[in-house]
């Protein structure tokens, strides 16, 4: 599953284990704020570098959010996002996917969503599955992400909004349903997320 980050500066610098993490993160984000006003170049901007490098000094367990206030504090774009996505850790990648909320309007970024699915890292598919996904991506890839998540065992809590997404909605009810039955003929266990995402369909899993 997927945790909320938290949210402002206070609350990312309370995880932080020592004054050095906390003083690295405030020279990160003080370049990160440069980043809106400095002219474009071709070589990584300073505040990237430490967007690579931010599990090091501030912990792992920590990274996802401080990636996540940088990209915020950048004001990062389209183009800068789809950069440290394309060139980025499987970490790096959940904090791009974690931020798009933030910072792109509209679904011009659903191409990193849809990468992101393809793989099988469960934490990035969780990450993939967010607000973002949830406002923006297609209902045909909308209902396989949610079939991907059961396929890897991802907990469809991660999916945002799901229940209004699912509400009604017939055809991700036949997949489910279809799933489940190739499961059952294969004599392998149905997901016990699949019949509660059912029930968000109006389908009683005891049809199955």
């Amino acid at each position: 599953m997927t945790h909320p980050l938290p949210r402002t500066r206070a609350d990312v610098e309370d995880l932080l284990p020592d004054d050095g993490a906390r003083a690295w993160l405030t020279e990160a984000l003080a370049d990160a704020a440069c980043a809106q006003t400095a002219p474009a170049v071709s070589a990584p901007a300073t505040w990237e570098l430490r967007f690579a490098a931010a599990g090091r000094h501030c912990g792992h367990d920590n990274a996802d959010a401080v990636r996540t206030l940088l990209l915020t504090e950048a004001r990062a774009g389209q183009e800068t996002l789809t950069r440290l996505y394309r060139h980025g850790s499987a970490a790096e990648r959940r904090a791009v996917l974690r931020a798009l909320p933030a910072l792109v309007d509209g679904p011009h970024a659903v191409h990193l969503v849809e990468d992101a699915l393809r793989s099988n890292d469960t934490r990035l598919v969780a990450a993939a599955v967010g607000p973002y996904t949830a406002a923006h991506l297609a209902p045909h890839a909308w209902r396989h992400a949610v079939l991907k998540c059961l396929f890897t065992g991802v907990p469809l809590d991660a999916v945002a909004s799901l229940a209004h997404r699912a509400a009604g909605d017939r055809e991700l009810a036949r997949m489910l349903t279809d799933y489940a039955a190739e499961r059952t003929a294969a004599g392998r266990a149905v997901p016990g997320d699949l019949g509660r995402v059912l029930t968000l369909t109006g389908k009683d899993p005891k049809e199955l």
